[in-house]
Order: structure tokens, then C-alpha cells, then sequence
């Protein structure tokens, strides 16, 4: 049992550091299990005389101490497990520290580590202490210089900012220097150091500089970084066109590393992205591959203003950066990739990661006011649902007063550490709008619900909403008060013709009334266009407006949402036991009259064939049985798969593309409807439809269609599941990157045998059980995407996540606590399954030596 209780760290403790770094001088000796860091801080008090300095330091040997240039004595400084202290430092003074670590042995991938023979840091949130002693916080900005010494078996010696130095040492050993001109916190140094190829290209800015482009990657891997790059050099462009945001570096980096917790991390003019995120070829890549690679390059780059010079003044207000950078990084992907099809996808992510954790114990604001750790908190509701407010502001206030808003932001807070307030507050002065209330969206958890209810005067012509909003109870916040929401509505006639264009409400109160004239007939309702507000919506609307909607909506968003809500209203009625069998029929009749509408892009047919998965069906329940939902979304699939059979085979046959790969949108779009052809015909698998399906796996000829393939062979199960399994692993067993797409079809695997043979994966030669990507791709995929299968009644999975869950925290505590979430929705489900579930939420707690990052999480899901 657990006797120790680790002190939570609180918004409202915010004091600034007592000292300013004005500069930070590093020399690192590297070598894998001794590395040497010495570190020069030019430091200068600014609080009380009677403040002492202390600096974050974790994991560090102290080998020796001085201040300019006098050793301290041993009663001088005290140093901790987590701190180094000095009670007398004078006011102004360099602090000079020698310390020694070891990368090799670092398995949580935090700080200094070794992936794949080469050095490489993340630092972000508090990695940087364990690399040397310093104030680990974002408010304390320093300008750095630092010196890497190294064996010329790492040939590349990179760090942040530009090259200023290099040469040999001697004894096959060198050298290089960097400086970074502009201050930044701790959490963006980057040091990588290896043997890496390189593709190079340049960039002219809008003022006419030209900026040095490099992506290094591993030996032979050059040519699957140049649609990154490609990605770079537009993201660049766009940000000057569509923010006047230029770069500021004569250099910009990018390292591809296989082991990294995150996605990618925007370092100072030196990226480091999990190669995952970086590269790709046509037959290594799948298309949802390509896009994530050109979404995450332009998003750590948008950062070099949203995150780098302008930063966090404290972790509560990580969502200052990156609310804001996804908003942006989604702007780019509407741009590149058609606005309704992006907005779509961007939309489904943040119902299945945002919206359930808003609905369970491990909701919180998107400013949280406390936390045990801050990796914890890089969670859907800091960066989803943050770029939902920044899209609400701009929704608010419009394009032109968002725009100079955020030219003040820029110009007022460069160079700064700031704070969601300040942001805010360029807005209010910008537009002339009191956004006070707006504040609320960041400081309250919780999904609003919000209700529409229509009334039609014939006589008058007229159309009154009742619109009304409350939000439920979220752990901390049982009270909720009204939030802003802008409630796009246009409306349509019953057949389809256009009767009011969009018109953005404003829902600022618990409920309000619109009254609209000149509405000459009863119309159709179209709400929340665009999905313009983070909200859950129920009007009035009978079943036969969602067919309006459905058939002739001109906002593609809703025209997607009423088919899924028709799908889902089935669903759900089948699983209460009171199937809609003349439904389900009616239903399928109007998706084959959409995949037939020629005015319709390829990519987005191939969206509304995607029935809404499991997990955000559950959310409909108060106490859902997986199962049950299972099986009517099965029965809904095999009749769509048997009534549009013809249908569906022709489209899979007409949008085939025999001639070169294309990842642009158009030739992605015709892949994404095929493959969700060939799904939807595995659901229906007669000698026919089994035929198609072989030969489309067997001809693929590049990795989108073959995942495309490889997984209705899996759903289908027996021998077609055996021999495609076989055949994709001894083609792709020494790429690992295509190895993790192995793993992740199998978690996904909808056969009654999927758990055990997930367990059995856990001991496969191929499985690393270090690796986060590997992690990921099996047991994250298993437990989020399989639910019919996690959620076995015998708890079995239950119980193999909590053993991986406890494995991985004995080495990488944050890879282990992102593995939690699955078991936190207890509550929702089925009373049965619920204890379960809880029973090893209480196992986990109960273990000594537990991560502060799992404790937090599993004490939280517990409740």
C-alpha cells in the first residue's frame, strides 16, 4: 500500500523566479554511458535579497560547483534527489556546474538518450534537469551557446540556432559550436549527435532572406523525407500569407528519431520528430500517414511564433501554444487538403479523444489549476479543444478583428513567457468586445449540451428557436455557468432548396429566443454548421429533415453529421433491443444516392461510408454493454454491405488508379473510397465479395491500399486473417515503420480470439517492448480501438493492460500513464464490466513505486 503522497503543484502558488539567466554557456563531452555537461549561467537576481537559488536537477552526479570561478565548499550549496540549493548567492554572478549523466541508460526518453546508436534530447516538459542544473521552468528565458565534443563516429554534432564553430580534436574526436540569438526556455534545447543522412533545399522568405533547410534522417533514408520537406517549404509560405509570420534563423532542422514519446517537438530551429512523423514513401506510407507527416511538419513549425518567441509563462497555460498551433496547423490542412473533408476528420478526432474525456474522471479545463505532473496534461482537451476556442473567437469576432488581434498578440508578447489572459486581452483590444465571459471556455471542463427547439407561425411567416445550454458536473466543478457558444444555423426548405444562409448566434445565456420572418414554409434545420462550437446537439428535428439534410445540405459538415446521426439513432435502437429494420433499409437507400452524387468529392463519400465507431457510440449510454453495440453496428454494416453490394463493388472498381502514386488530396481521396469500399464489403463475406477483397490485397502496389486490404482480411478472420498476416510480415519484417502498422491491424482485430492473440503479440520477437511507437500500435490500439474485445466480460483485457500499464511505468512513466485513459471510463459502462475495470484502477494504485505520471491518472479515474 502506498504511504506517500506527492504535493500537487498549483496555479494559483505561481511566483515568478527570483532570478534572471541571462545567458547559458553548455560544453558537452558525449559519451554513451558517461556524458559530461558543463554549464556556465550568467545569472543576475531580481526577487528579495533573502531569496535563494534553487535549480531542478534529477538523475545528475555533481562533480563539481563554483561561482565565478571560486569552488564552493561543501556547506555552501545543498543538493537533493530533485534539487541543488544556494542560500547565499550574491546578486549578480556566473554559476559554473560540472555534472555527469548516462544516456544509455535512459529508457524514459526524457532528457539526453540514446536511440539507434545516436544522442538525442527531449526536454519539453521538465527533461531539461536531467541534463544539468537549471531553473526547469518556461518563464526563464536565456540566450545559449553550446559546445558538443564528441568521437567522429558521430559525425553530425547539432544543437539550436545557427553554426558558429567546428573542427577535429585529436584522437578521431571534434567539435561544433552553436548560438542561438533568441532567449528561450529550457524545455526547447535540442542536442542531437550521430551518424545521419541529409536532404538539403532552401527557402526565400517574404523579405527576401534565404533560410537553409535540413532534414537528417537514418543512412538510407533520405529520399522518404522529401515529401516532409516539401511540407516544410509550404507551411513556411502559407504562414507568411496567412499570418505575416516569417522565420527568424538562417538554419531550420529536422531529425527523424524511432524512440520519442511525442509526435514531434518544435526545439528552436532544431525539430525532432519521431520518424513515424517524418517518413514516407509510397510503399512504406499509407495517405492518413502523408497527411499527419504534412499536419505535424506545420505544426511544429507554426510553433516557432506560437510556442518559441512567444512562450508559456507556466505550464497552466500549455494551451496557450498549443491550442493555438493546432488551430493553425488545421488551417494549413483545410488548405491543402479541401476545408469540409479536413474539418470532418478534425471533428471525429476530437469526439473520440476530447469529448470522452470531457464526459469522465479526467476531465479538466483547458487551463487545469493543478497537477502532480505536467506530462499528464498533454491531453485532447489542452490541444483539441484549445483549438476549438481559438475557432470560436474567430467565429465571434470575425475574420478581420481575429486577424489584427492576433498581429497585436505577435507584436506586443515577442521574446516574452505570457499568459491565456494576455492573449485574450489582444483580442478584447483589437475587436472593442468585452470577452470577458469568453475566459470561461478555458477555465470550465465539461462538454456543453446544448438543445434547439422550433417553432413555425405559417401565418406569419416567422420562425422562433428556443435555444438553451447546460453543461454536467466535472470532477472539482459541480456548478457550471453559461459559456459564449456561436451556433451557426442556416436553414433549408423540405426539398433541399436554400431558405436562410448561415448566420452565426450567440448562446450566452442558459437559454435566449431568435425569431426569424420572411421564412415563407416550414423549414429544415441546420445547426451547429461547420461544427462551429465544442458541443453536444439535440433539436427537434424529425427523422425526415436528417434525410433533407442528408440528401441536400450545401455545409458538407452537417450534411456528414445528419447521416451519422441517422446511422447512429439505428444503432442505438438496436442495441435497446427495438431494431428499425425499414430504417436501417431507408437509411441505406440514401447512402447509395450519395455515393452516386457526382458533385461529391471522392473523399468525402468515402466519410460518409464510416459508420460512428464504438467508442463514441458508448457515449450515448448512461451504462453501455460493448457488446451489444457491437453486434448492431456489425448488423447495420452487413445490410449496407448486402443492399449496395452492385453499388459498392463498381465504386471499389472505378476509383482504381493504375498509373503513378499521387499523395495529393484528389488521388488520396479515390484510395480513401476504395479501401472503405472494400471494409464495407468484408462485412458481407460471400465467395464474390472474398475475390474482390484477395485480389485487392494481392495487387496493391502501394501501402495505403495494402493496409486497405490487410484489414478486411482480418476482420473476416480464419484463413484469409493467416496468410495476409503471413505475407505482410515477411515483406515488410525489416521496416519498422511498417512492422508497427502490423501490429496496429491486429489490435484492431474484431474476432472473438483478438485478446488472446494480442497477448501472444506481446511475446513476438518483432515486439519491442521499449519502443513507445511499438507500444503504441498494439496495446494502445487494442484498448481504444477494440472495445467489443477490450471489454471482455471475464475482464481479461482489463487485466492485460494493467500488467503493461505497470511493466512500462518501471521504465517510461509518461508512455505508461497515456495507457490509462481506457480503464477511466469505468462509470460509463455496464455495472458489471464497470467494477471490473475499477478493480484494476485499484491494483494499480495499491503498487509501491508507482510514477507520480500513473499515480495521477489511475487516482483520478478512480475518483
Amino acid at each position: 500500500m502506498r504511504t506517500d503522497t506527492p504535493q500537487a503543484v498549483n496555479l494559483a502558488d505561481y511566483r515568478p523566479f527570483p532570478f534572471a539567466i541571462e545567458t547559458t554557456r553548455l560544453v558537452f563531452d558525449l559519451h554513451p554511458t558517461r556524458t559530461r555537461v558543463t554549464a556556465e549561467l550568467s545569472i543576475r537576481r531580481t526577487g528579495g535579497k533573502s531569496e535563494p537559488l534553487v535549480l531542478n536537477g534529477e538523475r545528475l552526479t555533481l562533480v563539481s560547483i563554483a561561482i565565478d570561478g571560486q569552488p564552493l565548499a561543501a556547506g555552501q550549496y545543498a543538493v537533493d534527489a530533485e534539487h541543488l540549493s544556494i542560500a547565499d548567492a550574491p546578486d549578480q554572478f556566473v554559476l559554473s556546474t560540472e555534472v555527469t549523466i548516462d544516456p544509455s541508460s535512459n529508457k524514459a526518453l526524457m532528457g539526453l538518450y540514446m536511440s539507434g546508436g545516436r544522442f538525442c534530447t527531449q526536454c519539453e516538459a521538465e527533461g531539461f534537469r536531467t541534463i544539468t542544473y537549471f531553473p526547469d521552468r518556461p518563464d526563464v528565458l536565456s540566450r545559449y551557446n553550446v559546445r558538443i565534443e564528441a568521437d567522429g563516429k558521430f559525425p553530425h554534432l547539432l544543437s539550436n540556432g545557427n553554426p558558429v564553430a567546428s573542427g577535429s580534436l585529436g584522437d578521431g574526436r571534434h567539435f561544433a559550436e552553436w548560438s542561438d540569438p533568441f532567449p528561450k526556455p529550457s524545455y526547447l534545447f535540442a542536442l542531437v549527435a550521430g551518424d545521419l543522412d541529409v536532404l538539403a533545399d532552401k527557402f526565400t522568405t517574404m523579405s527576401g532572406r534565404e533560410v537553409a533547410l535540413r532534414v537528417f534522417v537514418d543512412p538510407g533514408q533520405a529520399s522518404r523525407a522529401a515529401y516532409a520537406l516539401d511540407s516544410l517549404k509550404r507551411a513556411m509560405k502559407w504562414d507568411e500569407e496567412t499570418y505575416g509570420r516569417e522565420y527568424d534563423l538562417d538554419l531550420f532542422m529536422i531529425v527523424a528519431v524511432r524512440d520519442f514519446n511525442f509526435g514531434a517537438m518544435e526545439n528552436k530551429g532544431l525539430n525532432i520528430f519521431n520518424s513515424s512523423l517524418l517518413l514516407a514513401d509510397p510503399l512504406t506510407a499509407t495517405d492518413l500517414d502523408y497527411e499527419r507527416i504534412e499536419a505535424v511538419v506545420a505544426h511544429e513549425y507554426f510553433h516557432n511564433w506560437t510556442g518559441n518567441r512567444i512562450t508559456c509563462r507556466d505550464w497552466f497555460q500549455l494551451c496557450l501554444k498549443e491550442g493555438f498551433t493546432v488551430f493553425r496547423d488545421q488551417g494549413f490542412s483545410a488548405d491543402m487538403r479541401g476545408a469540409a473533408v479536413q474539418r470532418i476528420k478534425d471533428v471525429r478526432a476530437l469526439r473520440a479523444r476530447q469529448f470522452a474525456e470531457d464526459a469522465g474522471p479526467l476531465a479538466h479545463p483547458v487551463r487545469p489549476s493543478s497537477y502532480l505532473k505536467i506530462d499528464n496534461f498533454y491531453t485532447a482537451t489542452i490541444y483539441e479543444k484549445g483549438a476549438e476556442i481559438i475557432r470560436m473567437l474567430k467565429a465571434i469576432l470575425g475574420a478581420a478583428a481575429f486577424r489584427k488581434g492576433c498581429d497585436l498578440y505577435f507584436q506586443r508578447h515577442d521574446g516574452e513567457a505570457t499568459t491565456v489572459e494576455a492573449f485574450i486581452a489582444c483580442f478584447a483590444e483589437a475587436s472593442g468586445r468585452d470577452l470577458s465571459a469568453f475566459f470561461g471556455w478555458y477555465e470550465q471542463a465539461g462538454t456543453p449540451a446544448v438543445t434547439i427547439a422550433t417553432d413555425y407561425d405559417a401565418a406569419a411567416g416567422a420562425l422562433t428557436l428556443t435555444l438553451a445550454q447546460t453543461t454536467p458536473p466535472t470532477p472539482g466543478q459541480p456548478e457550471k455557468k453559461p459559456l459564449p457558444i456561436p451556433i451557426a444555423i442556416g436553414l433549408l426548405s423540405p426539398d433541399g432548396a436554400v431558405l436562410r444562409d448561415t448566420e452565426i448566434v450567440l448562446l450566452d445565456q442558459a437559454q435566449m429566443t431568435v425569431r426569424w420572418d420572411k421564412i415563407p414554409e416550414p423549414p429544415v434545420l441546420s445547426a451547429l454548421r461547420g461544427f462551429s462550437a465544442p458541443v453536444n446537439l439535440s433539436t427537434d428535428a424529425r427523422p425526415s429533415d436528417r434525410y433533407v439534410l442528408f440528401a441536400s445540405d450545401t455545409d458538407l459538415f452537417n450534411r456528414w453529421e445528419a447521416g451519422q446521426t441517422l446511422a447512429r439513432d439505428l444503432i442505438l435502437t438496436r442495441a435497446a433491443g427495438a431494431p428499425d429494420e425499414v430504417g436501417e433499409e431507408r437509411y441505406a437507400d440514401a447512402l447509395g444516392r450519395a455515393l452516386v452524387d457526382d458533385a461529391a468529392e471522392p473523399a468525402f463519400k468515402a466519410l460518409l461510408l464510416a459508420l460512428p465507431s464504438e467508442p463514441d457510440l458508448a457515449l450515448m449510454f448512461e451504462a453501455a454493454d460493448p457488446a451489444a453495440l457491437h453486434e448492431a453496428r456489425d448488423h447495420l454494416r452487413t445490410r449496407i454491405a448486402v443492399h449496395l453490394g452492385d453499388l459498392l463493388r463498381r465504386l471499389h472498381g472505378e476509383m482504381q488508379i493504375d498509373g503513378e502514386f499521387s499523395a495529393d488530396a484528389a488521388a488520396a481521396g479515390r484510395r480513401a473510397l476504395r479501401n472503405a469500399c472494400a471494409e464495407a464489403l468484408s462485412a458481407d463475406p460471400h465467395a464474390e465479395n472474398l475475390t474482390r477483397l484477395l485480389g485487392h490485397f494481392g495487387a496493391a502496389r502501394n501501402m495505403t491500399d495494402m493496409i486497405g486490404g490487410l484489414y478486411p482480411m482480418v476482420a473476416m478472420g480464419g484463413v484469409p486473417r493467416e496468410k495476409a498476416l503471413e505475407s505482410f510480415h515477411h515483406a515488410w519484417r525489416t521496416e519498422p515503420l511498417v512492422l508497427d502498422k502490423w501490429f496496429a491491424v491486429q489490435g484492431r482485430d474484431p474476432n472473438p480470439d483478438a485478446l488472446e492473440r494480442v497477448i501472444a503479440l506481446t511475446r513476438h520477437p518483432d515486439f519491442e517492448p521499449t519502443n513507445p511507437n511499438r507500444l503504441r500500435a498494439l496495446i494502445s490500439t487494442f484498448a481504444n480501438f477494440n472495445p467489443a474485445r477490450f471489454h471482455d466480460p471475464s475482464g481479461a483485457g482489463y487485466t492485460f493492460l494493467a500488467d503493461e500499464i505497470l511493466k512500462i511505468d518501471a521504465f517510461n512513466p509518461m508512455t505508461a500513464a497515456r495507457l490509462v485513459e481506457p480503464l477511466g471510463g469505468w462509470r460509463r459502462y455496464k455495472p458489471e464490466l464497470g467494477q471490473l475495470m475499477r478493480a484494476q484502477l485499484e491494483r494499480i494504485v495499491a503498487q509501491p513505486n508507482l510514477s507520480k505520471n500513473v499515480l495521477e491518472l489511475a487516482s483520478k479515474a478512480l475518483g
